[in-house]
């Protein structure tokens, strides 16, 4: 796997870079939460991408009282 943030990375590589099995992944594609592109009937993705995904900030996480 390369490790650059121009790579593309399959469903496995995606699954093991983030250390989450694929369902979830597959779920999170399904409902739009995570960058990806479909191509025939695989999904790719683009590393630099997802670790601009991992790094946003996102409006549904609950505060330090547990509050949204």
């Amino acid at each position: 796997m390369q490790t650059g943030s121009d790579s593309v990375l399959t469903i496995q590589e995606l699954a093991v870079y983030l250390k989450i099995p694929k369902s979830t992944l597959y779920k999170l594609v399904r409902e739009g939460k995570i960058p990806a592109q479909k191509i025939g009937r695989h999904w790719r993705f683009r590393k630099g991408a997802i670790d601009l995904w991992l790094e946003a900030p996102r409006a549904s996480k609950p505060d330090s009282r547990g509050n949204r």
